[in-house]
């Protein structure tokens, strides 16, 4: 192979920019809205409008729970899949812009300029702004005119100044000078969802019927339709044979629907998933605006300041490009230029997979919850767990969203790194000495040790012919071992090959291994450990805990029963207050006959309601028949077989006894 020449190759001019560097001072920007002022007052007006729906709150029924004192404590309530999930999403969404801006930015809270404090302000600023943006979900809690027009007014005024602090000032020193600009475009469209919501509701207006007095959740007919829906019967799949495995193509779009989330009418996401998926896009944002904007306009500088002085550089460390100067600019700065891309591509490439890992979690996440809503607990789990609340799962369960976008944070930094590095290595030790001929190192020296591998792969090819042609034999169907004494020989004498072999699988298992985890990381719905030990996984203990409140506390069959329990108990009510208008005689004798029909149905729901608890798993454990029971007589909050026969078996021989002694 000839020796290629780097004066012979006329590199590109890669200078798109001016060619002397711009050295930009951006002035310090002061708004007409100060920042400073404006978080005084919008506080104060905050602590106002939360005082108007104190009281607003306290002129409600005292008996309306929901919409009293107490509900406007509970801004949202999420363990209800029906509400309107829009008003809660945007306020996190604002909450992450914020924690964001806290970490990047120099001065955390406006209200200072106390740089060498900055981890005391960080601490009280991540309790400031979840106390200031609470009114805005407080003003939807009530489902009064009053907090939307509250609402609206707040989100307005939020809405307003931001964006007319970043007309003013669009331009910033924090890391780029458009930075602060792009950080804050999410935060200027949730607040803009926000400011179109609240007057929407308030147009809708808020209907105060009957059922608006219990709770809305089970008041609705989603969960019916859920119901419905697991009862009614799927046609048979009959004409298909279940051993026939679907072809190339069909598998292929079976691969790609798997990580496309579609949505199906007869189910609602949990809010706290809603609200986790937004909050992990928002948070992709803002980890991919850092790293372009931190490293890409610092290598764009540098590939304009090479200069001839770089020659000099180099040949301290005894590297020589080209005797010529300008030859040697072109080279250092083609270089730099090629670092820039494959960092960019790095950063897009993790972008994408964190996207495309996103969605397939939510499709997980539906199949996860609806096969424990079913009671396939080991197939989620792989294990059987007990579908009980409990203060892990609690704690993991209100944690579950803040750490779903610090995993997605870390994840793709990781990523980018680990992709950066490998797009480096394929670059100037792959791409680049094959385009130019030249500094073939990792070539040579797989070349050189060409037979080694020669050897390896006919030993590979050698054991996977002998194995199909002549230990292998046919009988009836059937496939059984033939020349044993052969097989063992040869098993002896492959050995040491099967030890340089087992050398190179186990670098290929490591890097498998690796780049699985690696983008898995921002993923909490699986686990990067062995079945054995997924419970030393926090990310998938914390989920597997997620679930369990979730399907505990928002079982869809069970808000079902509920709720018609509650609509039934209030179609009897104004059954028996719409009889007390009839005359006295007629009265006595509606009131005598419809005593025994209610009385029948109210021992019907009794005993279906009696049925229902007794076959609650997560009820086993209360009751006095089996306090005795110790805890490895229970699997999954159900008594194991055996021990139920024996239950059943002791309860047979009182009864015998009893009926001897009578």
């Amino acid at each position: 192979m000839d020796k290629y020449d780097p004066l012979d190759y006329e590199y590109p001019d890669l200078d798109p920019l001016p060619s002397k560097i711009e050295d930009e001072i951006i002035s310090p920007c002061d708004p007409t809205a100060d920042d400073k002022l404006y978080h005084i007052i919008i506080t104060a007006i905050s602590c106002v409008v939360m005082l108007i729906l104190v009281i607003l709150s306290r002129r409600m029924k005292a008996g309306d729970r929901q919409r009293g004192l107490l509900g406007l404590l509970s801004p949202v309530n999420f363990l209800d899949h029906t509400q309107h999930k829009g008003l809660a999403v945007a306020v996190f969404g604002v909450l992450l812009c914020k924690l964001w801006g806290l970490i990047v930015s120099p001065n955390p809270l406006p209200f200072t300029t106390d740089t060498h404090n900055k981890q005391n302000w960080v601490i009280l600023g991540v309790f400031f702004y979840p106390a200031l943006y609470y009114p805005l979900l407080a003003c939807g809690t009530l489902h009064n005119k009053v907090g939307y027009v509250l609402g609206s007014l707040l989100s307005w005024t939020h809405f307003t100044v931001l964006v007319w602090q970043k007309i003013d000032c669009p331009r910033t020193t924090l890391i780029h000078k458009h930075f602060s600009l792009f950080s804050s475009l999410p935060q200027i469209v949730c607040l803009a969802f926000l400011s179109f919501q609240y007057p929407l509701l308030l147009f809708k207006g808020f209907k105060d019927t009957e059922q608006n007095k219990g709770s809305e959740d089970l008041s609705s007919s989603y969960y019916k339709d859920y119901v419905k829906k697991i009862l009614k019967k799927k046609p048979s799949k009959m004409s298909t044979s279940s051993a026939e495995l679907p072809k190339l193509p069909q598998r292929i779009v079976n691969a790609v629907k798997s990580y496309i989330y579609m949505p199906e009418e007869a189910f609602c996401f949990p809010l706290k998933l809603a609200i986790s998926a937004v909050v992990s896009f928002i948070a992709l944002y803002q980890v991919g605006l850092l790293l372009i904007s931190a490293v890409v306009p610092h290598l764009q500088k540098a590939r304009l300041g090479v200069d001839e002085n770089i020659a000099n550089v180099l040949a301290g460390f005894k590297i020589t490009l080209s005797p010529d100067r300008h030859e040697v600019v072109k080279i250092v700065v083609y270089y730099i230029w090629c670092v820039e891309v494959c960092y960019i591509s790095a950063m897009v490439l993790s972008c994408l997979v964190n996207l495309l890992m996103l969605m397939r979690s939510m499709v997980l996440h539906r199949d996860n919850l609806k096969g424990l809503y079913r009671g396939d607990i080991y197939n989620v789990y792989n294990c059987q767990r007990n579908m009980r609340a409990s203060r892990p799962a609690l704690v993991c369960w209100m944690g579950y969203t803040g750490f779903t976008a610090a995993h997605i944070c870390i994840g793709m930094l990781v990523q980018t790194m680990v992709f950066f590095l490998c797009l480096l290595v394929g670059v100037f030790l792959i791409i680049i000495p094959i385009l130019y001929r030249q500094h073939l190192i990792l070539f040579q020296m797989l070349w050189s040790m060409w037979p080694f591998w020669l050897m390896i792969l006919l030993s590979v090819l050698l054991q996977h012919i002998v194995g199909r042609f002549c230990f292998v034999k046919k009988i009836a169907g059937t496939r059984d071992l033939d020349n044993r004494a052969n097989l063992f020989l040869l098993t002896y004498l492959m050995f040491p090959v099967n030890v340089l072999i087992g050398v190179l699988l186990g670098v290929w298992r490591m890097i498998i291994t690796a780049m699985f985890n690696i983008v898995h990381m921002g993923r909490m719905d699986i686990s990067l450990l062995n079945r054995n030990v997924e419970p030393l996984d926090p990310a998938y203990r914390c989920y597997a805990h997620y679930l369990k409140i979730e399907v505990s506390q928002s079982h869809p069959v069970m808000k079902a029963f509920c709720g018609m329990l509650l609509q039934s108990v209030g179609q009897e009510s104004g059954a028996v207050q719409r009889s007390r208008d009839a005359e006295e005689g007629i009265q006595l004798v509606q009131q005598e006959k419809k005593h025994k029909v209610s009385s029948a149905k109210r021992a019907r729901r009794h005993w279906q309601l009696l049925y229902t608890l007794v076959n609650n798993p997560s009820l086993v454990g209360t009751r006095k028949h089996f306090q005795r029971q110790t805890r490895e007589g229970f699997l999954n909050g159900s008594l194991h077989q055996r021990n139920q026969e024996a239950s059943k078996k002791a309860a047979a021989a009182k009864e015998a006894e009893v009926a001897a002694s009578k």
